[in-house]
């Protein structure tokens, strides 16, 4: 009876632990569940927002900062040392002649980056120079429209535009524009150009201008010819017309 007894309670225990283990693993696996959910969740949540900083222009990318070019007229500050102050003009090959250092590469930097560069080199001789750049005169921000528009030129950038606002504003496309393959063309460096292909058809088709891409000084557009405008040279206009009316 005795022996019996201790069979019972031995057996009492094992399911007991077994139960405990089971419940244990149940808690242990939900807990690895929310934490999947919750790393998905972030993951889908990071995509999301990679997603739209990547469909929408941020503001920093609609207007950067003015970048020097050459010819460009610069006024050059020293607060503690006003002796020092001094007017440069920017070379064609993009560098100022400043006093005390001779010739600095000054091209494509910001007026920011460049008081930085003038402080590190004015700082060798220099107790901590507080110095300050002024655009004095300088090209102004343009783009340029040319192809099937009603007035191709170079435009004023005097604010942000879009590539469908620009197209607007140098009298629309001709009836002979190719409004699916607008090209926008933009300097990225001294022999590097970028060309984008805007779909602007689809955009107004749809009333979806997420993709208008915004301007930046020295882009051009060119609206190239439909293809009937091509061959038009090439075909006599009673083909064309049978082409368009077949008996």
């Amino acid at each position: 009876m005795g022996k019996i007894k201790q069979i019972s309670v031995g057996l009492a225990l094992f399911f007991a632990m077994t139960t405990l283990a089971a419940a244990a693993q149940g808690l242990g696996g939900h807990a690895g569940s929310a934490q999947a959910s919750t790393a998905l969740g972030q993951s889908g949540e990071k995509s999301k927002n990679q997603t739209r900083n990547d469909g929408v222009p941020t503001p920093q990318e609609r207007t950067p900062r003015y970048r020097v070019e050459p010819g460009d007229v610069l006024d050059l500050n020293f607060a503690f040392t006003p002796e020092m102050n001094q007017t440069v003009t920017i070379q064609p090959d993009g560098f100022i002649a400043a006093r005390g250092l001779g010739d600095l590469y000054a091209q494509g930097k910001t007026t920011a980056e460049l008081a930085e560069a003038l402080r590190g080199a004015y700082g060798k001789f220099l107790h901590d120079p507080v110095i300050t750049v002024d655009l004095k005169d300088f090209q102004k921000p343009y783009f340029i429209v040319g192809g099937e528009v009603g007035h191709s030129g170079k435009y004023d950038l005097r604010a942000d535009t879009t590539v469908t606002e620009a197209v607007a504003i140098a009298g629309g496309f001709t009836e002979k524009a190719k409004h699916s393959q607008v090209l926008l063309f933009r300097r990225v460096s001294g022999n590097t150009v970028e060309v984008k292909n805007l779909n602007v058809k689809k955009m107004l088709k749809s009333a979806n201008l997420q993709e208008d891409a915004y301007l930046r000084p020295g882009d051009m557009l060119y609206v190239p010819k439909n293809l009937i405008s091509k061959i038009q040279r090439f075909l006599p206009t009673d083909a064309l017309s049978l082409y368009f009316k077949p008996l």
